[in-house]
């Protein structure tokens, strides 16, 4: 059965390599409400949403005791995860720091992506790559969210995956981190940013590659005075940061706003469709990436982890 199950996912990562992570089609779970969907999501927009996105009051209670003499300038980039994000991670930055919030992700890409110098071997254009960005915002912190792009989907990656050449492409993601945290930091001249590191949540087909890739983003965290935000605990069971569930119990905020608990007669909601290992949007993956338009626990567990993440930062 399991045998089975994991290569009816493998095949569907195989068909749907051009969208960048896996996704999926079909239609949204009918307990699921939905939002009008919304496109990027820069400074100022304000699309119909979720009820208020808080963080926890001891969140809170830090962010006044460490009295910010301006709101903190948070840029964000990343793969589909981030793209599908966004939205609810600035509406969380806004609402709990004041935070002056951008984000600039592209579906399918990994860090190399977002490095200059890769020019038409990259998803991401000149303009946003991760360097200019710093240089146009002036950001006190950049956000990068990405999964580990292992299955070769974007041209910059040279064509090393993760099934067919493990080491090397293990070794060409920390060089990549590290490349890509030094371009920050330079752009940010003599006040550069601080570096978020998004730690990413449980891989059903893969747990060990999550496993080193998160320490990757921690070491690289270590060795540049950057920070870490576990996003991926949220959304893995209190037994096993590694262990994959389409389900979890659910949160005392989640209990309290029943649209998040999507099951509350048994007590749990669902951070995944039934489709869609990877994604953490409610809504179906369409062709055009955009910022998940239904309210989903998984996103919102794991932009309140980053949100505190920048808020609780020294």
């Amino acid at each position: 059965m399991r045998k089975a199950w994991v290569g009816g996912v493998l095949a569907a990562v195989l068909l749907l390599g051009a969208c960048g992570d896996p996704g999926s089609d079909g239609g949204a779970p009918a307990a699921v409400p939905k939002t009008p969907a919304a496109d990027r999501t820069p400074e100022g927009d304000d699309p119909a949403r979720s009820p208020s996105p808080s963080s926890s009051s001891t969140t809170r209670q830090r962010v006044a005791e460490k009295s910010r003499t301006k709101a903190p300038k948070v840029l964000y980039l990343g793969d589909s995860l981030a793209m599908e994000n966004q939205t609810v991670l600035g509406d969380q930055l806004r609402a709990e720091l004041g935070a002056r919030y951008t984000s600039a992700p592209y579906s399918g890409t990994t860090l190399c992506d977002y490095l200059d110098g890769t020019g038409k071997d990259s998803l991401v254009p000149d303009k946003d790559k991760a360097a200019a960005l710093v240089r146009e915002q002036r950001p006190d912190f950049v956000v990068l969210q990405f999964w580990g792009n292992a299955w070769g989907y974007t041209p910059c990656m040279d064509g090393i995956t993760y099934d067919k050449a493990r080491a090397k492409y293990f070794d060409r993601y920390t060089a990549d981190a590290k490349a890509l945290a030094s371009q920050i930091r330079g752009a940010g001249g003599s006040s550069p940013p601080r570096i978020v590191w998004v730690l990413q949540g449980p891989d059903p087909i893969t747990p060990d590659r999550v496993r080193r890739v998160n320490g990757i983003y921690e070491a690289q965290a270590r060795a540049t005075g950057g920070l870490v935000a576990d996003a991926g605990r949220a959304v893995a069971p209190a037994s096993g940061r590694h262990t994959w569930v389409e389900k979890l119990p659910c949160t005392s905020y989640e209990r309290q706003h029943p649209a998040y608990c999507t099951e509350p007669g048994r007590g749990r909601t669902a951070l995944h469709r039934g489709d869609d290992y990877l994604h953490f949007c409610l809504a179906p993956t369409t062709a055009k990436s955009r910022p998940c338009p239904a309210r989903s626990p998984g996103i919102r567990r794991m932009t309140a982890e980053i949100t505190r993440a920048v808020a609780e930062a020294p």
